[in-house]
């Protein structure tokens, strides 16, 4: 029997820091993974009733994805400290559908999407020749940019926020970063790895002492409640289906940035066929039952990357904890809306921190080989036209729509695409 490291990716950590560290992992995805659902179904007019357990759902199959990546069925899952929820990527083209068919319409492209997604996880051997370091450094990197400002957004209070960038929301988004970074760099074990999760809970104190969160969500919500599959039934047109796949593609290169970011950062090596293909099958095999659900398409959670990155921690048995409080949170409202009531300003203290380690992974798995000739070229001009599309996407306002949501939104597409047709095109340098 080998002798593991406990925050090996084998390894198991005593409950009392397994717990927090799982914790830290949902802190940071939790909003984000209800977000999406909240959006869409406001949009077409989902009923409340119907609204509630669709956010159920969403912690339900978030939680169950999770674990699957984690500990895999068969050859499904990447058998790594991947944390799975609903994606952004998907809200503009379902909005774009459900407005057209509705919410059936919706659900039948993202299974026939999702179906789709685990076909490429199956031929990812074959096409991973196309992903070498540079590349999928490339990935990881965008990623890593186009998730700053989302962090900032955060720190300053949240999007839309009528006190957004006051000295209030900045102050408090300070001092947790201020804790996470001396837990970090000046305390070992627990406190150090768990410096994302510590850091929450005292800027959430810190709220709570001011006045500055509202309990009034938890209150609200019934103690056990179940998750029901179909709430909707499914509805397959061809020109949804098409979107869908474009979107599902998008989804698959981000993947495998992630899963890159995961073993880089938390490991030091290459993400393995193995575990890139598996992924990308539970990715997709997840996305079909979301649909069952009745939710928006489920994919890895870049913030999670980065806690890894962070904390070095690569156990799945923390993720698997995680997990378990997302599922717990599907059975329980009120726990789920306890995670909900914590200021924006306190998780973006430690997101602009995490997000940014993210592109660190990204140049440590660039710099693996020589930054001249070939290489330097790949990152030069995808990083420069794709970063600039995503901070520009005005300059697409001539394109049709399909093409705007694809390669006008991070960037991240457009820099993989590129990175991607130059390593192919370009002959490699001369030793």
């Amino acid at each position: 029997m080998r002798n593991y490291s406990p925050y090996h990716i084998d390894g198991i950590p005593k409950l009392s820091e397994a717990i927090p560290l799982g914790l830290q992992h949902v802190l940071a995805m939790f909003v984000s993974n209800l977000t999406p659902v909240i959006i869409v179904t406001g949009v077409l007019n989902v009923p409340m009733d119907v609204k509630t357990n669709l956010i159920q759902a969403c912690m339900l199959i978030a939680g169950i994805n999770t674990l699957v990546q984690a500990y895999t069925i068969g050859p499904v899952g990447a058998r790594l400290p991947i944390v799975v929820g609903i994606s952004f990527t998907f809200v503009p083209v379902a909005i774009s559908i459900g407005t057209k068919y509705g919410m059936e319409g919706i659900l039948g492209a993202v299974m026939v999407g999702g179906l789709f997604e685990a076909c490429i996880g199956l031929c990812m051997k074959k096409i991973r020749r196309f992903f070498p370091p540079v590349v999928t450094g490339v990935v990881v990197l965008s990623i890593g940019l186009s998730l700053i400002p989302v962090g900032i957004n955060s720190f300053a209070g949240g999007v839309g926020a009528s006190d957004f960038g006051s000295l209030t929301n900045l102050g408090l988004g300070a001092a947790v970063l201020t804790v996470v970074i001396i837990l970090k760099q000046f305390t070992k074990g627990i406190t150090s790895t768990g410096s994302v999760f510590i850091g929450t809970v005292f800027g959430f104190i810190v709220a709570l002492i001011f006045g500055l969160t509202d309990l009034s969500p938890i209150k609200e919500m019934p103690f056990v409640s179940i998750p029901r599959p179909l709430s909707y039934g499914f509805a397959f047109h061809a020109d949804a289906i098409f979107a869908m796949m474009m979107m599902f593609i998008v989804s698959a290169v981000e993947t495998v940035g992630d899963m890159s970011g995961v073993t880089m950062g938390g490991a030091g090596r290459e993400v393995t066929d193995r575990e890139l293909s598996g992924g990308i099958m539970a990715d997709g095999l997840g996305c079909v039952l979301a649909s069952i659900f009745s939710i928006l398409p489920t994919t890895s959670f870049s913030q999670n990357t980065g806690i890894v990155t962070m904390t070095g921690v690569m156990s799945r048995f923390v993720v698997g904890v995680g997990a378990m409080f997302l599922i717990a949170g599907a059975f329980f409202p009120k726990l789920g809306a306890l995670l909900t009531v914590v200021p924006s300003s306190v998780i973006g203290g430690s997101l602009v921190m995490i997000f940014a380690m993210i592109f660190i992974s990204g140049v440590n798995l660039i710099t693996k080989e020589p930054l001249r000739g070939k290489n330097a070229v790949i990152l030069s001009v995808s990083l420069g036209v794709g970063y600039g599309l995503g901070a520009v996407p005005g300059a697409l306002v001539n394109f049709p729509e399909s093409i705007r949501l694809i390669f006008g939104g991070s960037g991240i597409v457009v820099s993989a695409s590129i990175a991607v047709i130059l390593n192919i095109l370009l002959p490699n340098d001369k030793k």
